[in-house]
């Protein structure tokens, strides 16, 4: 998707930097060509490879929220409070509970959700795209989420890293829910 000028989002950079560009180079995928960095949340095992890209990609805007510690002189940054548009069709559901935010795609049917660990909840998370349409799908970190009855009605669930209920998750929602891994590709 291309929309105002961005065409590639890397949504957090992870724990490890080279890990991260080894596993860009495997997929074929060029760090140069990244339009924005999407920081959920300031904790290390999302942020660590931010100086990484940043030397691998002079150019690309970094949205981070609004609690995000540091700084980076020279760099376009944007401390995200409030929900904001990002480009056509791509929104942030602005920093929830002081610490994280997620990011929200319009797929032309309902919301695709990506959340980083979930801190704020899962639900509150979910109210917060619905702002936008109607949440069809979500990825990403649920941390330790049980109310389950919140993703009915999704037609994709793929919890990811810190997801405390992951075995819970696939078994009540076995044809919705999708093992997540490194280069996986989602059709939203």
């Amino acid at each position: 998707m291309e929309a105002d000028g961005i065409s590639c989002i890397l949504f957090d950079t992870g724990a490890n930097g080279r890990v991260l560009l080894d596993n860009m180079k495997q997929l074929s995928l060029d760090p140069s060509a990244i339009d924005a960095v999407f920081i959920s949340h300031d904790h290390l095992d999302h942020t660590a490879g931010l100086p990484h890209i940043l030397e691998a990609n002079r150019d690309a805007a970094i949205y981070v929220p609004a609690s995000f510690s540091g700084s980076i002189p020279g760099r376009k940054m944007i401390r995200v409070g409030e929900s904001i548009r990002i480009c056509d069709k791509v929104y942030t559901t602005g920093e929830l509970a002081g610490i994280e935010q997620s990011l929200l795609l319009d797929n032309g049917v309902g919301i695709s959700v990506v959340t980083g660990c979930s801190h704020p909840g899962v639900g509150e998370i979910i109210d917060a795209a619905s702002r936008y349409g109607r949440v069809t799908s979500i990825v990403g970190g649920f941390h330790g989420f049980r109310d389950f009855g919140r993703l009915n009605g999704l037609s994709l669930i793929c919890p990811c890293h810190c997801t405390q209920y992951k075995s819970e998750i696939r078994r009540l929602f076995p044809e919705q829910c999708v093992e997540c891994g490194v280069g996986l590709v989602l059709e939203l």
